[in-house]
């Protein structure tokens, strides 16, 4: 399908489902920097469109001399699928809808049924490995909050929204999936990803900077800076490439974050003061006030402005302020003994490189208007 530089024909091929997403450009670049892989890359889009945090000089030249390919795949079409997952050697699923979207029919469709077609098409063609990204929250109820959470705690009964109960679904079904037609499967469970090219801060800076505190401001949260989630990929397909870590860790999952639980909110107050908000202050709004106009908004959208093809707000939900009001930190001990994870990058350092980023390229887009 996409033939071998000369050269190259030692590297492994791996693909990367959903390989344009935030996490996944990431990862292409750390395989393809890797020199050990070559990378398939499939997404919806048709083409490939270079994004900020992208370096060109690494993805534009492997795309032009053939250590990379694009291919665009609906997770979603099996036959699509099953063709460009020919002569894999690993699979890195990272394809998942859109997690701002409470939609469940669109969650399932992706995240459980394209998770299926994923499995259909390793087994087809003969995949070796299959690395799962599912999320931490799968194991978040919404109600409860979770402070040191490990691999043994259950999935809730009730999920609070459509993303984790399908994502935990989805990742039911490649752990059942490890062993069959000699398949080796793991899935990885990522705290909060920040990083270049996330969502977090252009949220924040959408709103101005302001700090607005939900609720009494007490709740901890694991941040993981978005290499790490990437070395936490590929230390996954290390040890399952073993068979020793074949039998240790497949059909596992693994909570992965920097190890530096801290106060979400003086987390978001580090990110403001590195961009220049220094000087603004704290609003602290009680969760009583907000409940109501969570309410309202949630009714509105369900019964009615989701019928005009409007989009869901993405932070006056219920679900939302559940995520900003609650503990959710967990232990990442099994990934460290068994998979031989660490945090490549400290939290500070995460920071600091993502704030440099997002100042290079407002610099940049002033420059441009001017």
């Amino acid at each position: 399908m996409d033939p071998s530089p000369v050269g190259q024909e030692a590297r492994r091929l791996c693909a990367v489902t959903g390989g344009r997403g935030f996490m996944a450009r990431h990862l292409v670049a750390a395989l393809l920097s890797s020199e050990d892989w070559r990378v398939r890359i499939t997404d919806l889009a048709p083409n490939v469109t270079m994004e900020p945090d992208e370096d060109d000089a690494l993805l534009g030249a492997a795309l032009r001399d053939g250590r990379a390919a694009y291919i665009s795949v609906d997770v979603c079409q099996l036959a699509q699928l099953t063709q460009a997952l020919e002569g894999v050697d690993t699979v890195f699923h990272t394809a998942t809808a859109d997690q701002i979207k409470n939609n469940f029919q669109l969650h399932y469709k992706v995240n459980v049924e394209g998770t299926k077609n994923v499995i259909k098409a390793c087994n087809t063609c003969k995949v070796k490995t299959l690395i799962y990204t599912s999320s931490s929250a799968v194991v978040f109820d919404g109600v409860h909050g979770l402070f040191g959470a490990d691999e043994s705690t259950p999935y809730p009964d009730k999920f609070p929204d459509a993303y984790t109960q399908t994502k935990a679904e989805a990742e039911k079904l490649v752990m059942r999936a490890n062993g069959i037609d000699e398949l080796l499967t793991c899935c990885i469970r990522p705290g909060s990803i920040f990083g270049p090219g996330d969502t977090i801060v252009p949220t924040l800076v959408s709103y101005g900077g302001m700090m607005i505190i939900v609720g009494d401001g007490k709740n901890c949260d694991d941040f993981v800076y978005v290499e790490n989630v990437v070395h936490a990929h590929i230390c996954a397909e290390k040890t399952l490439s073993t068979k020793d870590g074949a039998k240790r860790s497949g059909g596992k999952t693994y909570f992965i974050t920097n190890m530096e639980p801290v106060n979400m909110w003086d987390f978001i107050y580090m990110v403001l003061e590195e961009l220049g908000y220094k000087s603004r202050f704290r609003l602290r709004i009680p969760l009583c006030l907000l409940e109501p106009i969570t309410f309202v908004v949630d009714w509105s959208y369900n019964n009615i402005f989701s019928h005009y093809g409007m989009r869901q707000p993405s932070m006056l939900t219920s679900t939302r302020i559940k995520y900003v009001t609650l503990n959710r930190t967990f232990k990442c001990n099994n990934a460290v003994e068994q998979l031989g994870y660490k945090a490549i990058v400290s939290l500070k350092e995460g920071v600091n490189m993502t704030t440099d980023f997002y100042k290079r390229l407002r610099a940049r887009d002033m420059h441009i208007s001017i």
